[in-house]
Formats: C-alpha cells, structure tokens, sequence
C-alpha cells in the first residue's frame, strides 16, 4: 500500500474543495480508508472512514453534514468531498489504511503524505 493525497490547498470559508487519496497497492481494496487531519498544535483527528466491505461510512460529529467520503475500488482511490468550509478545517489532511473501520490513528497501517487544506474566513 502506497498512499498519495492531494487536493489540498486555500479556500474562502463556506467553499469547497475535494480531496482524493489514490493507491498504488494491489490490495486496495481489502482495506479501509480513512481521512485523519493534524492542526498546529493540536492532535491528530479523525475525520471520516470507509468500509472496504460494503462502502458504508463513518464521520466525524464537527463534519457530519458538511463531509461525504467515497471510494473507487476500480482505481484504487478514495475521496473526501469538503462544503462549507470553516476555518476550524484548517489542518494537514492524512489518508490512511488499516484491517478495520476504526477511529483511532494507532490502528491504520498505512499513511499518505498529507495535504494543506487552509480556510480564510
């Protein structure tokens, strides 16, 4: 598993951007994806999950209702769908991979390199 976000970059508050996180693994799909993002200062957070198994998610309360995660098993890529954005998003945005549908950093295997997502207000 080989993990590349990007996507990343500076929007005014209430925009959108999309961030992808695409595998150069063969064993994309056995795993599941999830988005994780770091502020200064602050710790690592969850932010959404997918399930390899049947594609259901899980997110995070602070972007529940703002944040869709999706994946495409065919081209070994997930995505994160950010609307209306607040400046609170603001962080480095990791993807990662793991056995299971977890919340928790420790338990994912595998991380990309991050992307900035910055939100003027």
């Amino acid at each position: 598993v080989q993990l590349q976000a990007s996507g990343g970059g500076l929007v005014q508050a209430g925009g959108s951007l999309r961030l992808s996180c695409a595998d150069s693994g063969r064993t994309f799909s056995e795993y599941a994806m999830a988005w994780f993002r770091q502020a200064p200062g602050k710790e690592r957070e969850f932010v959404a999950v997918i399930s390899w198994l049947d594609g259901s998610t899980i997110y995070a309360d602070s972007v529940k209702g703002r944040f869709t995660m999706s994946r495409d098993n065919a081209k070994n890529t997930v995505f994160l769908q950010m609307s209306s954005l607040e400046p609170e998003d603001t962080a480095v945005y990791y993807c990662a991979a793991g056995p299971r549908v977890s919340v928790y950093y420790p338990n994912y295997d595998y991380w990309g390199q991050g992307t900035q997502v910055t939100v003027s207000s």
